[in-house]
């Protein structure tokens, strides 16, 4: 009797997706320069071989990890960007809840601090954090802020010229809570 492919497809996702959540353990534990593949395969139940069916080296991995975790909270800002009939202070308050929410209570928050941590000494890492989430969250809050203050709810072109500014207290928080949490 063989196996469907629906069923191997998703034994695969499955297999995949834990080892993607156990690396992001082991990687939060361990630092990622600390961290093994042996460990991770270990703790997603899988043989070692299993992770290069998926992944091309340790930084691909933690690549994927970030891109399958952090495209989620993108979407929610592309969200947020397309009502531009969403007052200013509102679409900042969801922002800032939704941040909160599933980035600071999740395990999406040890990602941002690996890349801050680690970032140095693996440049790949920190290239892909900024090419998939910095440069395009960048992006969804410029769109968020012209908007805003084409419809006169900003009183000054400052935060136009100096997006970052709206993610500089996500940032400050995030830094707060890894330090003193």
């Amino acid at each position: 009797m063989t196996t469907s492919p629906t069923k191997r497809n998703e034994g695969s996702r499955q297999r995949r997706q834990a080892i993607l959540n156990a690396a992001l353990d082991v990687f939060a534990a361990d630092g990622f320069a600390a961290a093994r593949l042996d460990d991770v395969a270990a703790k997603a139940g899988v043989a070692k071989g299993t992770i290069y069916l998926f992944f091309k080296d340790k930084e691909d991995l933690f690549e994927q990890i970030l891109i399958n975790a952090l495209v989620p909270v993108l979407a929610k800002i592309e969200t947020l960007a397309s009502e531009p009939s969403l007052p200013f202070d509102t679409t900042l308050a969801i922002l800032y809840e939704f941040f909160e929410k599933e980035v600071l209570k999740t395990k999406r928050r040890e990602i941002i601090r690996l890349v801050l941590t680690e970032g140095q000494r693996f440049p790949r890492i920190a290239e892909t954090y900024h090419r998939e989430v910095i440069s395009k969250g960048l992006k969804l809050l410029e769109r968020i802020i012209r908007n805003a203050n084409a419809h006169g709810a900003l009183r000054t072109d400052d935060l136009v010229r100096f997006p970052h500014l709206v993610f500089a207290p996500l940032l400050v928080a995030l830094l707060w809570d890894s330090l003193f949490s």
